[in-house]
């Protein structure tokens, strides 16, 4: 016998179930128009830690077979939100995709803070620019919680890190390190050219917000990984002894804009060998972390866990 909050689903196409059936994440992040949207978050540890950040659930939709099992946590947290159940055939079929975990959480977005108030007393943080990919959005955002980076900011066009799998990807770590989008205090207006993966507005580089130079403002010497032949080696100790320092990574295939690398105060390379000229944004991510991250602060207490 269910508990009254926890329901099987009977109809597909019931009002209460719109969100799973959404295809687009587009969708989810305008559900609320001009009211922050909502998020999918996918498996238990993802959710707990949505939760332990204070992100408010909806509604969960879990494999009938798991409630007793790897879900009770899950929805012990969520309190009286209802709980959809369904067979795993059936939840393909709302969802169009294979649960990971067999646990899906509907949580209500926040209004994302100013840069400024994520780059408080920040000493170390990641800027993305226009990385479009969610695995990759994801996999660096739980390099830089792991390797002892303070925050992350994104350019407008960037693949929002709350998008389901980017979030999956990270771990839940989108939920544990400070970020925001660099315009994130300007308004989308709309009749401008949205992007298809983040519904972002698509903007001339000429129109683009002059981050390096707030960065700057903000007392952030900026390193641009980029390959150039003026470039300076990931381990170079000018990088180590920056107070505050900002590390710029580009998007996957084109890099960094030239009008970005010019604008830093330096241009940072990975050394490689084999006569390979570059690294996946996320594996370079991982690498300029560690140097410029853990190899810096070798007085704090690491903890040895698994992400």
């Amino acid at each position: 016998m269910f508990k009254s909050n926890v329901m099987e689903v009977s109809d597909l196409n019931a009002e209460e179930l719109r969100p799973y059936l959404c295809r687009s994440e587009v969708q989810l992040l305008r559900y609320y128009e001009p009211a922050p949207g909502i998020f999918l978050a996918e498996s238990p540890r993802v959710i707990v830690r949505a939760l332990d950040a204070g992100y408010r659930p909806v509604s969960l939709l879990v494999e009938k077979s798991l409630l007793g099992g790897q879900a009770a946590e899950v929805i012990a947290r969520c309190g009286d939100v209802p709980v959809y159940v369904a067979e795993r055939e059936t939840l393909l079929q709302i969802t169009g995709f294979g649960m990971t975990q067999g646990v899906l959480c509907v949580m209500r977005r926040r209004v994302l803070p100013p840069v400024e108030e994520v780059c408080r007393g920040a000493s170390r943080i990641a800027v993305l620019e226009d990385v479009v990919n969610p695995t990759n959005v994801g996999a660096i955002f739980r390099c830089a919680a792991a390797l002892n980076f303070d925050a992350v900011l994104l350019t407008p066009a960037c693949c929002d890190p709350l998008y389901r799998r980017s979030a999956r990807v990270s771990m839940g770590t989108v939920f544990q390190i400070p970020w925001t989008y660099i315009d994130a205090e300007k308004p989308d207006h709309s009749g401008k050219q949205k992007t298809r993966q983040t519904g972002r507005i698509v903007r001339n580089p000429a129109e683009e917000p002059d981050y390096v130079g707030q960065l700057k403002r903000m007392g952030f010497a900026a390193a641009a990984m980029a390959l150039r032949e003026d470039s300076a080696a990931v381990d170079d100790l000018r990088l180590s002894a920056e107070e505050r320092l900002a590390v710029i990574l580009g998007t996957e295939g084109e890099g960094l804009r030239d009008s970005t690398i010019s604008a830093c105060d330096y241009t940072v390379m990975i050394p490689m060998t084999h006569g390979v000229d570059s690294l996946n944004v996320a594996a370079a991510a991982a690498i300029a972390f560690w140097q410029l991250g853990v190899v810096r602060r070798p007085e704090r207490k690491w903890e040895h866990v698994s992400l």
